[in-house]
């Protein structure tokens, strides 16, 4: 935590570290599948790195990992951005998730790096770009809003 909780979430600055968001979530979503929610890798002011490592179950025919998949690393990263920012608010919840597919997404590890956009006092703007090996080549880009209670 970098800020107190009485005052109004800012972009410049977080309020929950990686160690925070990664327990958040892991209590947030408690019947999830070890290793099926990715996890928060690096957290700072306006950004958030998350990574997924692929499983047999995520693969689609032709052994690449599937768009639910990458969509769901996209949310999360976007979920876990806004909570770095507003603090743990297990009910802030996504209004928008526009995905586009760039390129075939490898059974490799599955990056998410999301940048904040906008952040008011009731929603949240964000980037999502998916890569495996190359930030430079993203294999999908989302725009996410995200609804804060």
């Amino acid at each position: 935590m970098s800020e107190g909780e009485g005052t109004p979430p800012s972009s410049d600055a977080i309020r929950m570290d990686v160690d925070a968001l990664n327990a958040f979530m892991a209590e947030a979503f408690p019947n999830s599948a070890p290793g099926s929610r990715g996890r928060v890798i690096s957290a700072e002011p306006g950004r958030i790195v998350a990574r997924q490592e692929p499983a047999e179950t995520m693969l689609r025919p032709g052994g690449l990992i599937s768009g639910p998949t990458q969509m769901a690393l996209a949310d999360m990263a976007a979920y876990a951005l806004v909570l770095a920012h507003i603090g743990p608010v297990a009910m802030a919840v996504t209004s928008a998730l526009n995905y586009q597919f760039l390129r075939p997404c490898l059974p490799k590890p599955l990056n998410a790096e999301a940048t904040l956009l906008r952040l008011g006092k009731r929603l949240a703007v964000m980037d999502v770009r998916l890569y495996t090996e190359e930030a430079s080549r993203p294999v999908g880009q989302a725009s996410v809003t995200y609804a804060i209670p």
